[in-house]
């Protein structure tokens, strides 16, 4: 049962950033934005970790969860530390992904020489 709820979660996620593709001619990069934002605001409202409950990697996965990793670490450091602790809680979490991502941006780009 976890599987299938993961399978649906992530899912649902993939298809609304397929349709964004699809049905508004948004390039892929304001898909990405999208999605974390979406991803920000269901973590303000506190949705997020119900996602996560029901079905952990599902909601994991999709890039969403990077705007939730920034916005709960901020929310999280804002609460213990003031004005200062919302900057540095947005990347406890998400530093991570981040590094992750610009390493391996850097790998495919020094193996594909990519253009422009």
């Amino acid at each position: 049962m976890d599987y299938l709820l993961a399978f649906l979660v992530g899912g649902c996620i993939c298809f609304i950033g397929q349709c964004l593709l699809v049905l508004t001619r948004a390039t892929p990069v304001q898909c990405l934005v999208i999605l974390v934002i979406l991803g920000a605001c269901l973590d303000g409202f506190h949705l997020y970790d119900s996602l996560l409950e029901i079905s952990e990697a599902g909601a994991i996965i999709p890039v969403t969860s990077i705007g939730h990793a920034l916005v709960h670490g901020a929310m999280s450091e804002g609460g213990g530390h003031g004005f200062l602790g919302i900057g540095a809680g947005l990347f406890t979490l998400a530093s991570t992904s981040i590094s992750v991502s610009i390493v391996i941006s850097f790998g495919v780009a020094l193996l594909c020489k990519p253009r422009g």
